[in-house]
C-alpha cells in the first residue's frame, strides 16, 4: 500500500522534491511579467507564459490563516493529530498550503513571521515554523 500523504514525483516536480531534500524551497517565476508563483506549474497562472523558471525562495513567510486539526482518520494524519494546517503567504509572494509546527494553538497569530523547515521521510515536505522559535527537530513522516 502507498502513503496517501507521499506526493508522485515526475520529471517536472524533480528539482523541487530534490530541493526540498537538501533542505530548500523552491518557487516558480515568470519571465515575462516576474510574479512568482505556488504550487508549481508549468506556465505562469497570471499570464500564462511558459517562460518560468525555478528560484529559491527565501524560506521566509507570514501567516494567513490556519486550523488546528484535531480529527483526521486518513493516513498518515491520524498519527500527527492535533496539527496545524496552515496557508502561509511566501515573502516572494505566493501563498502556500502547509502545516505549522513546534507551535502552539495560542501561540497562532496572523501575520505572525515564520521559516521553512523539512518533514524528513520518504519525502523531505516543507512545513513552517515560527521564526522566533528554536529550530526542533521534525518528527519522521510515517512510513
Amino acid at each position: 500500500m502507498t502513503d496517501a500523504a507521499t506526493p508522485e514525483i515526475d520529471a517536472f516536480t524533480r528539482p523541487y522534491w530534490d530541493a526540498a531534500a537538501e533542505g530548500h524551497l523552491l518557487i516558480r517565476r515568470c519571465g515575462v511579467c516576474g510574479r512568482a508563483h505556488h504550487y508549481p506549474r508549468e506556465f505562469c497562472p497570471y499570464c500564462w507564459s511558459e517562460d518560468v523558471t525555478w528560484e529559491r525562495a527565501s524560506g521566509r513567510a507570514t501567516l494567513y490563516t490556519w486550523s488546528v486539526i484535531h480529527r483526521n482518520d486518513l493516513p498518515p494524519f491520524g498519527a500527527r493529530v492535533p496539527y496545524t494546517a496552515a496557508v502561509v503567504d511566501l515573502a516572494e509572494g505566493p501563498r502556500m498550503m502547509t502545516e505549522v509546527v513546534g507551535c502552539g494553538e495560542a501561540e497562532l497569530r496572523i501575520g505572525m513571521e515564520l521559516v521553512v523547515g523539512f518533514r524528513e521521510g520518504a519525502v523531505a515536505v516543507p512545513v513552517f515554523r515560527a521564526s522566533f522559535a528554536p529550530t526542533p527537530p521534525l518528527p519522521d513522516a510515517p512510513d
